[in-house]
């Protein structure tokens, strides 16, 4: 029969029993709960219409909750079959109906509930859905634009889903491990003043201070180093950050999350000794039974990294190390290396076994990437029983030949590409050739997780545009060496107690041994161009704090977002966030960023001075 349903709900459903005065309005469990065991129970779920079909007859729907799926089955003639029929999936229903169990031939053994179905008696229409404009059910892939518009639907399909509720479980996990090893969780400001983090910051108009702004923190760092000030000693949050910066593949434009944590009274060895176990932990937890690096971790020297890696980010997975091999074309036959060698630039070597016996156009190939990628073409030498072969080794005298053999560890069947060049551009280009030759060969380890620590940062670098002393990674890091090293060597030779943490390749976290000495801090941002007066000005509540007694202090900050990414395989971050912007920085959901209207900029005092839009650009609507 026809009854009306509670108030704010449809107005009609079809019901053939009144046991839902006794039961709760939407549900008894959820659907992934019913097991052969509860057969011959009435039984009321709610969730959404996954998918219908059609059987001779007999409409099955795969109801789907947060929890699961459990088929509903309506008979032919069931006084429900003409609400069931016309509705479209995705809509949201409430079903109450018996537990049966499935003839042997039709069991799913791979759904949890695949051993019954529910037989709908009732069968309520909560909300009922539009046209879809990408589906939940299957696995079609559809445009990131359309996805992120309709973010809320794709977040309804399993893989998606599956990929928010890791993220889920991996913070309870972090959270839970550093609550283990004493550490306290406390919760640092949003609103704050602006901090050299190495990107732009998110502004706040103040509207009590007109012309003044806010700073939303690119990371929590002066204030954490303040924790261990007032002596908290151990302190951790999963703490939101946000920085104006271009999107990435493993960055997120606008905010994304770490788990910053901070120590007082510790030494380097002891905070790789913390962050090492929750690390290792989580990725034996969440890896899929995956190989995870053993603690201790690796340590590799920034300078080492380099030249060995081509990369201070290594993925350790590929076992190719690069080897300077200048000296064996210093002054040879092959000109166009020996002048670069004469003009103080450096040629690497980056060894490709077996690759001796792929054809022609496996290096052809290679030729072309690196011209591609901005390079001039990627030599190469094919080493053979009698020597090497291909256009180098024409050009090259045959003892120089066998000494690169030598250097490179290679042997006949193997072949050596070279990048040549100045500076860090044959490093960087050397690392790119590393990580392609690897995965042409199917050299990269799979079903790995490789981590190290890249130790022993330069303090500071040149830049190459001003010309001037920059700081090259935390400006607030201890030199090695202290005040002494500040004042007497030569700045770009000076180390710092600075330190990544790094996974296949990808950055998770910087991190240091923080310069806790007022005199100290003041001479490291003098040799970075620095007055004392802007220091005074810019850090003033940091400095004057530890003025007041400050432990010696240090911490690290590995990224959720990538730790996630890593997890799910994903090789896109956007996949393990919740409701991310898109590439420009733009929520296609919500609309964001928004014009503001003209009244609201006059409370904050704000006049607009707009670029002249391009011709043909499209322009934003006025406020």
């Amino acid at each position: 029969m026809l009854r009306k349903t509670r108030p704010g709900g449809p107005q009609w459903s079809h019901t053939t029993n009144r046991q839902d005065q006794i039961m709760h309005p939407y549900r008894t469990h959820s659907c992934a709960a019913l097991r052969a065991g509860d057969a011959g129970k009435t039984v009321r779920l709610s969730g959404w219409v996954h998918s219908k079909r059609d059987h001779g007859g007999l409409l099955f729907i795969d109801l789907r909750d947060n929890t699961g799926l459990t088929q509903i089955v309506i008979p032919a003639g069931s006084p429900v079959m003409e609400t069931a029929e016309h509705i479209r999936v995705e809509s949201v229903v409430t079903i109450t109906g018996e537990v049966v169990l499935r003839e042997e031939t039709t069991r799913n053994p791979n759904l949890p509930t695949g051993d019954i179905e529910v037989q709908a008696k009732e069968f309520v229409v909560q909300s009922a859905a539009a046209v879809l404009p990408l589906q939940v059910a299957g696995s079609e892939n559809y445009p990131e634009d359309l996805r992120l518009k309709y973010r809320y639907i794709d977040l309804r399909r399993e893989k998606v889903r599956r990929n928010m509720m890791l993220r889920a479980e991996v913070i309870a996990s972090l959270r839970k491990r550093m609550i283990e090893q004493g550490f306290t969780e406390f919760q640092t400001p949003i609103l704050t003043a602006s901090s050299p983090e190495g990107a732009r910051d998110f502004l706040v108009p103040a509207r009590m201070h007109p012309g003044k702004f806010y700073a939303l923190p690119q990371a929590p760092q002066q204030f954490k180093q303040l924790a261990m000030v007032a002596g908290f000693d151990r302190y951790f949050q999963i703490a939101p950050c946000f920085r104006d910066e271009a999107a990435r593949a493993d960055r997120s434009p606008g905010e994304f999350y770490q788990l910053d944590f901070e120590m007082a009274f510790v030494t380097q060895d002891e905070v790789f000794a913390t962050l090492e176990p929750v690390m290792e932990g989580i990725f034996r937890e969440f890896g899929n039974d995956r190989t995870v690096s053993q603690a201790p971790f690796e340590r590799i020297p920034y300078a080492e990294s380099m030249a060995i890696y081509g990369s201070d980010k290594p993925d350790l997975r590929n076992p190719l190390k690069i080897s300077n091999v200048t000296e064996a074309f210093a002054g040879s036959g092959f000109g166009l290396f020996a002048k670069i060698a004469a003009d103080g630039g450096e040629i690497r070597a980056i060894p490709a076994p077996g690759a001796g016996d792929r054809p022609r156009a496996f290096f052809d190939k290679l030729n072309n990437w690196a011209r591609e990628s901005g390079a001039g073409g990627l030599g190469y030498i094919i080493f053979e029983q009698d020597g090497g072969k291909g256009p180098i080794a024409k050009n090259l005298e045959a003892d120089r030949v066998e000494a690169i053999r030598r250097k490179t560890g290679l042997k006949a069947g193997d072949a050596v590409f070279f990048a040549a060049g100045k500076g860090d551009e044959v490093v960087k280009f050397s690392g790119l050739v590393r990580t392609r030759i690897g995965t042409e060969l199917n050299l990269i380890e799979e079903n790995a997780f490789r981590f190290c620590w890249i130790v022993d940062f330069p303090m500071y670098e040149m830049n190459e545009e001003t010309k001037q002393i920059d700081f090259s990674h935390n400006p607030f890091s201890m030199p090695q060496g202290g005040l002494e090293a500040l004042n007497t060597q030569d700045p770009l030779t000076i180390k710092a107690w600075q330190y990544d943490i790094v996974c296949n390749g990808i950055e998770l976290s910087s991190g240091a041994i923080r310069n806790h000495l007022p005199d100290l801090m003041i001479r490291a941002f003098e040799i970075a161009g620095y007055p004392e007066s802007e220091v005074e000005a810019r850090f003033g509540g940091m400095l004057n704090a530890f003025r007041y007694g400050a432990p010696p202090h240090g911490g690290s900050a590995p990224g959720v977002d990538r730790i996630v990414m890593l997890l799910a395989d994903e090789p896109n971050i956007r996949e393990v966030i919740l409701f991310p912007l898109n590439q420009q920085g733009e929520d296609l959901m919500m609309g964001a960023p928004a014009p503001v209207e003209s009244a609201r900029l006059k409370e904050l005092s704000i006049a607009l001075d707009l670029p002249k839009p391009k011709p043909g650009a499209k322009t934003e609507p006025k406020a």
